[in-house]
């Protein structure tokens, strides 16, 4: 079964190999295929993603002039090939766990009308490139928050959602994920954890006001579909939101 999984990457030279390299160490899982579009990066990114192709050949680049993350994220979409059976995200700054494929298409294999699998994140404020995992010395949280790269697609629901809402600069991952939770699917909650969330000063979610106001976009959308549309599901008991405040202290 081939598993496609898009990384939108837009100036992440330090970050975007140890990503590549937690997909790339799963390969057993599943027939991966890995779709980069980088977003106009002008340091070395797409240089750096060049480097893993050598011996990667399941990893896809793609440049592209930029214009923001919902469309390198549609641009993705765009270059998911017929036979791809899954679909799966990962940000060019974070790590996806060992056996997380393994692991959730086990599900998938279980129960054929499974559509959605949708697991826990840890947000890690120091990472080992070397070994992909958290510093001794680094505060961590587990939650079960907003991230596509903890869920895992059926095509055929991707397929059903369709393109990402280009109106947003940030949230569209939000939006996207109350689409998908409003259409009903069948999912499954996992209490596994698919990936390490790198907390580090050039963070997109840390500019604090465009981001408040992009999600409060995306829930008054999602409001005005369910006022339109009865017929949609309430998105409740799904996402679980902490503040970085509340992290044990080290």
């Amino acid at each position: 079964m081939k598993l496609s999984v898009i990384m939108p990457v837009h100036n992440r030279e330090r970050y975007v190999v140890p990503a590549l390299r937690s997909l790339v160490r799963q390969r057993d899982a599943a027939d991966l295929d890995i779709i980069v579009i980088d977003d106009g990066s002008t340091d070395g990114s797409a240089e750096a993603v060049r480097s893993m192709m050598v011996e990667n050949p399941c990893i896809r680049l793609f440049q592209q002039t930029n214009m923001g993350v919902a469309k390198a994220r549609n641009a993705g979409l765009r270059k998911l090939p017929p036979d791809a059976g899954f679909v799966s995200f990962l940000d060019s700054d974070d790590i996806s766990l060992r056996d997380r494929f393994k692991c959730d298409l086990a599900h998938f294999e279980a129960d054929p009308d499974l559509e959605l699998t949708y697991s826990l994140m840890s947000l890690v404020e120091q990472l080992d490139d070397k070994t992909l995992e958290p510093t001794e010395d680094s505060r961590t949280m587990t939650v079960r928050g907003i991230s596509l790269a903890t869920a895992l697609f059926r095509r055929r629901l991707v397929d059903q959602i369709g393109s990402f809402d280009e109106e947003f600069e940030q949230s569209e991952d939000t939006d996207y994920l109350l689409r998908v939770f409003e259409s009903g699917p069948n999912y499954q909650l996992l209490d596994s954890v698919a990936i390490y969330y790198r907390r580090h000063p050039g963070n997109v979610t840390k500019d604090h006001d465009r981001r408040v106001r992009n999600h409060l976009l995306a829930i008054h959308k999602s409001i005005q579909r369910r006022r339109a549309n009865p017929s949609l599901h309430t998105v409740q008991g799904v996402f679980e939101l902490k503040s970085p405040a509340r992290w044990p202290q080290p």
